[in-house]
């Protein structure tokens, strides 16, 4: 997993304290926006972690191909 950066919540502005409790007891997902348009998103290590697992499933074909057949070796089954 790669972060770029980190930054200490306590020297952020204090909205972020609550964006971040927010994220933690909802398990919200936020986007932060300039002039109104979405250009960050800010979520939950265990979203961020799940996210990126499923992209890496996705991104491989042996692992798409072997669910495709899986799918039809059900539907024989059936």
């Amino acid at each position: 997993m790669q972060i770029d950066n980190y930054i200490a919540a306590t020297k952020t502005k204090p909205e972020l304290l609550e964006m971040i409790r927010l994220i933690d007891d909802n398990d919200d997902t936020i986007a932060i926006t300039k002039n109104g348009i979405p250009k960050v998103v800010v979520m939950s290590m265990d979203q961020y972690e799940a996210m990126r697992e499923t992209m890496t499933i996705m991104a491989d074909e042996d692992i798409i191909r072997q669910g495709g057949e899986t799918l039809l070796d059900l539907e024989d089954l059936l």
